[in-house]
């Protein structure tokens, strides 16, 4: 690959954008919020962390949380399975005008072909044709506005206090075919609190144009993109430990309680008492209104 960011010929026939189907993608985004009510306490956003990126057309009425203006490169850690969950979580309800795409491994992909059909491509870790199809295939996404590209940067599960994040260098080549895009990085974190299931917790960093990292030379954007992921998810761990549900908002409330027979137990102890049953454990002021 060139320094202008061009892709070998024989990859410029990866187009992901054409298998996406947008009826596909409003359902699994459906499908992904029920599963994740089911075993997740919430999903929720610190409130320092939202998207700052501009609108991308002139609304009618303004909406609660901002879309972009152009294409979106949204780079994250990779602490969990739930992150590609999260990714159709996010891009469903905080990026409604832009269409998600994202890379999967390809042989997992073989075994769950429908995946194409809501913006998945496959890719081959560590071979050198992956990284040529990651790139043609970021190309094609990347050539319109109204898209966005959600990549596990670490390319690897990894815990959330690792330190260097050890991004893989493929994210410091997308500047060059993309350098209208902005690139935001997204902290992620799960811990439990006083709920049976766990909190999914995001934030997003500064946006970074892709005019300014494609000026510097890859190994220069590489460490400034680390920096900026590290540094979020550094300032969202602040805020982790809190166990504040206040300083984020709830995007996404599961199901509290413990259920079963201790719920029961719980549940009558309320009603023979005069109260009213609450099924958490703790008062939750980050709920949705």
């Amino acid at each position: 690959m060139t320094r202008t960011g061009a892709i070998p010929r024989h990859a410029t026939g990866v187009h992901p954008t054409a298998r996406r189907s947008p009826a596909l993608v409003r359902f699994f985004g459906h499908w992904f919020a029920h599963y994740f009510v089911r075993h997740m306490n919430a999903l929720r956003i610190a409130r320092w962390g939202e998207p700052a990126v501009p609108p991308l057309v002139p609304p009618l009425v303004p909406p609660l949380v901002p879309t972009g203006a152009g294409p979106l490169v949204v780079y994250s850690n990779h602490p969990s399975w739930w992150d590609a969950a999260v990714y159709v979580l996010l891009s469903c309800r905080m990026f409604p005008a832009h269409a998600g795409f994202g890379p999967m491994d390809a042989a997992m992909l073989r075994k769950y072909p429908f995946f194409e059909r809501i913006g998945v491509f496959g890719v081959e870790p560590g071979a050198p044709s992956g990284g040529v199809r990651f790139l043609a295939a970021a190309q094609d996404i990347l050539a319109a506005p109204d898209r966005i590209l959600w990549v596990a940067a670490q390319g690897r599960f990894a815990d959330v206090r690792d330190r260097p994040l050890g991004l893989r260098p493929g994210i410091a080549h997308l500047p060059g075919i993309a350098p209208d895009a902005l690139f935001l990085p997204l902290a992620i974190e799960y811990g439990f609190w006083t709920e049976r299931g766990a909190e999914a917790l995001v934030a997003f960093g500064p946006p970074i144009p892709g005019t300014a990292l494609a000026a510097l030379e890859r190994k220069a954007r590489l460490g400034k993109l680390e920096t900026a992921l590290s540094q979020t998810m550094d300032r969202l761990a602040v805020d982790a430990r809190t166990r504040d549900p206040d300083r984020f908002r709830t995007i996404l409330a599961g199901r509290r309680g413990v259920g079963g027979v201790y719920d029961v137990w719980r549940r009558v102890n309320a009603a023979l008492s005069g109260r009213r049953f609450e099924p958490g454990h703790a008062p939750d002021a980050g709920l949705p209104p």
